[in-house]
């Protein structure tokens, strides 16, 4: 008896053995679907470049699961239509698990499309990984069980950098400069909210929406925002239409600041140069001078694409992805997803969450300021002789902002 009771416990143990690493040794694609033509193209290709090396860097003996993780990516033109194209296209080639970022209006129509797949198609579950889409809806009303955010969103990123505002107290006149489309829409209303919220004092003294990737002088726009007799700018501005604002605040003479979210992506450090130093802003849930692995992984980024690395989301995919196939002991997305919610795990910036109400990875955030480089914050993008050198640290749960999600689980 005490025989049989042994070799019951045996196997047991050696199914627990082998269940644990159920999932060694499989790949893992990824299907990256963003912009890699048009205006925007230059920040999809630094991304695309950021997936592909931390996927060699996390395959293997270097996640939890042993898995390997394969990166394709697919151009989506920055096109909600064309992503549709892309997500079939990727499914079609038995992708499971798709990241995505650079726009909320595409990120919008793939959350619709995955949440549509899944439901229709029981066994062949999506997971949708979203790296940059900051849209606060999707975490709120649109929220998603199939859905994980791992940028902050803007409400998060509004609380920040309003926090911040608060005790500059040589800010009186706020333009809100923003792209028209979702999330340029967001970041004024929550400017707005935060700031009568903070500072009652400040004036909102212009409002503007510009079309996305559209224009290419933003001259007529500067010339607005100094008439108006704004002190500081808040946008949300990136790639080419942030990179070709500074460009034309600098060429115009505006000498107020400006508070960012993406100072430190393609294109805009060199639109800077040298002018901007001590008025530009960057609320950010990284920055250029971290230190630790991730400034080892920067510096090896640098001399192999000549790049800057800047989507730190990336990191904290892949961790959270390791963590959750070898508490699954599985890579099948039913599975990964019941173990992603609320997963605490260590990322390259300490202990983060995916809280479980949303999927909104809880996180600190930073504010950032353009200088010169020197001894203490040295790393320099796109070799301006510049950087963007941290002023101020927002822990989670300073940076955390409430949820309405009602989240409709499967089963």
């Amino acid at each position: 008896m005490k025989n049989a009771f042994r070799m019951i416990a045996i196997a047991a143990l050696a199914s627990c053995a082998s269940g644990a690493f159920a999932q060694k040794g499989e790949t893992v694609k990824i299907a990256w679907i963003d912009p890699l033509s048009g205006l925007m193209a230059p920040v999809g290709s630094n991304q695309l470049k950021s997936f592909q090396f931390f996927a060699e860097k996390f395959s293997g003996a270097n996640n939890p699961a042993g898995v390997k993780f394969e990166v394709i990516g697919i151009d989506n033109k920055l096109s909600p239509a064309e992503s549709l194209n892309a997500l079939k296209a990727a499914m079609d080639q038995g992708v499971r698990y798709i990241t995505q970022g650079n726009g909320s209006s595409v990120a919008g129509a793939l959350i619709e499309a995955v949440n549509k797949h899944n439901e229709r198609n029981p066994g062949k579950e999506i997971i949708f990984l979203n790296h940059s889409a900051v849209d606060p809806d999707f975490t709120n009303s649109k929220c998603s069980y199939w859905h994980f955010r791992f940028d902050a969103d803007t409400s998060m990123k509004i609380e920040a950098m309003t926090t911040f505002m608060a005790e500059q107290k040589d800010i009186k006149k706020v333009y809100l400069f923003n792209q028209n489309y979702s999330h340029g829409h967001q970041v004024a209303k929550y400017a707005k909210e935060n700031l009568a919220r903070k500072r009652p004092d400040i004036q909102i003294v212009g409002e503007e929406l510009h079309p996305l990737a559209q224009v290419r002088d933003f001259s007529p726009y500067i010339a607005k925002i100094k008439a108006s007799g704004a002190d500081t700018v808040i946008t949300g501005n990136w790639g080419s239409d942030l990179a070709l604002l500074v460009k034309a605040a600098n060429e115009g003479g505006y000498n107020g600041k400006f508070y960012t979210y993406y100072t430190g992506v393609s294109g805009t450090p060199t639109a800077l140069g040298q002018g901007g130093a001590g008025r530009v802003y960057q609320i950010a849930y990284n920055h250029y001078n971290m230190g630790g692995d991730v400034g080892k992984w920067m510096a090896e980024f640098k001399t192999k694409f000549n790049d800057d690395f800047y989507t730190g989301s990336v990191i904290s995919i892949f961790k959270g992805l390791g963590e959750a196939m070898a508490k699954a002991k599985s890579t099948d997305p039913v599975k990964v997803a019941a173990a992603l919610e609320g997963l605490k795990y260590n990322s390259y910036h300490g202990e983060v969450e995916i809280r479980k109400a949303d999927h909104q990875l809880q996180q600190p955030l930073y504010m950032t300021v353009w200088q010169k480089a020197d001894k203490k914050y040295p790393y320099s993008p796109e070799n301006t002789g510049m950087t963007l050198a941290p002023v101020k640290e927002f822990p989670s749960y300073v940076s955390s902002t409430p949820t309405s999600c009602q989240m409709k689980r499967p089963g």
